[in-house]
């Protein structure tokens, strides 16, 4: 099969086969839609709120666009710096993992308290805060392990620090980066979407989500979920085409 189309069929095809088996569960075990919605169920769901889905959505996808592009441009300078100095790298480790292991369900409610009312902001900043960690260790990890006859060599030339980045560092670590920014695509929709169901201000799928489990409509909990999905499923190819397109080279060929 033709390697483009094996891409494209291939997830197709798992994902008609895990609601298949998602749809013969819940049918084997008897369970009713308030205990487990099969997605039979959801498609009632989306056809009656469809706008809904639309309109909030597009609410947490964009929100959770902004934080992501947020966190790569923190966690790329956060990682350079730590990449191209040993001493900021064992001084800042230690504060970026301990800020990391803090539950950022935790840190919702303090920073809705902080800056009340404004909603879209918070909800940024939550994005953010859970996603660029990954980004600035990758980036870090991969200047740090650069090899020093590289760096001896273009400074011997005269090439500066900007120029050994750009024309060395940079290309090296765009594996890991890409690597790491499909790992912060999941994390900053938590992170949205932690923001709208614990600090609930009416705006997004969370929302959404938290209006049907108070109006204990089962169904449209389990197609917000899948909705969620599906958006982390679309940034999660969009970031695999910009990988396959500036680091496609780093892609190992069968034998």
């Amino acid at each position: 099969m033709n390697p483009g189309l094996r891409k494209f069929f291939v997830p197709v095809l798992a994902v008609v086969i895990f609601l298949i088996l998602w749809e013969a569960l819940v049918w084997v075990m008897g369970w009713p839609n308030y205990k487990m919605a099969s997605p039979s169920d959801l498609v009632p769901a989306y056809a009656k709120y469809w706008n809904l889905f639309f309109i909030m959505g597009w609410q947490t996808l964009w929100r959770t666009v902004v934080g992501l592009v947020l966190a790569i441009i923190v966690g790329v300078g956060i990682g350079m710096v730590m990449g191209f100095s040993r001493t900021m790298r064992e001084a800042l480790y230690p504060l970026l993992v301990g800020f990391n292991a803090i539950p950022k369900a935790t840190v919702v409610p303090i920073v809705a308290l902080m800056f009340v009312g404004a909603h879209d902001f918070n909800t940024v900043l939550i994005a953010f805060m859970i996603s660029f960690f990954p980004i600035a260790v990758s980036i870090s990890i991969g200047l740090s392990t650069l090899e020093p006859e590289y760096r001896d060599i273009l400074r011997a030339l005269g090439a500066s620090q900007a120029t050994i980045f750009w024309k060395i560092a940079l290309p090296k670590t765009l594996p890991e980066f890409f690597g790491a920014l499909k790992v912060a695509v999941t994390l900053a929709f938590i992170g949205t979407n932690l923001m709208e169901i614990v600090s609930p201000h009416g705006r997004g799928l969370g929302a959404l989500f938290d209006s049907a489990k108070t109006n204990s409509d089962y169904p449209l909990m389990f197609a917000v979920l899948i909705a969620l999905a599906g958006l982390g499923i679309l940034l999660y190819y969009i970031v695999v085409w910009l990988e396959n397109t500036f680091a496609g080279w780093a892609e190992r060929q069968p034998g």
